[in-house]
């Protein structure tokens, strides 16, 4: 897979991301969890490192799938998230700092 560098952050990622909305939200019911981790695992085997998601596909659903499924992967593959996005009445805004925390908690 072809690498390419992220904007000037430094970081590699792949040339061809995934896209993880569909996984849980957006297309009609959600796909079955476990199917999914393992179409993330597949992408990684064929190179992908690139993954997007956001808090609102569920909301946090989305997040917590790529999260678990990225798991053994740390410090191999870059995650792409967006907050901030209401999209339900019973969805809170989620705070920066919030997002930041559950970052590290999370990765480091």
């Amino acid at each position: 897979m072809e690498k390419r560098k992220l904007g000037n952050s430094g970081l590699e990622v792949s040339a061809i991301g995934l896209g993880c909305m569909g996984m849980s939200y957006g297309y009609g019911p959600a796909a079955d969890k476990k199917e999914m981790i393992k179409l993330i695992h597949a992408a990684i085997d064929r190179g992908v490192t690139f993954f997007d998601t956001a808090e609102v596909y569920g909301p946090y659903v989305n997040e917590e799938l790529v999260g678990e499924a990225l798991a053994p992967y740390k410090g191999k593959v870059v995650i792409a998230t967006k907050f901030g996005i209401k999209r339900f009445s019973s969805c809170d805004r989620i705070e920066q700092k919030r997002v930041l925390l559950l970052i590290k908690n999370t990765w480091f």
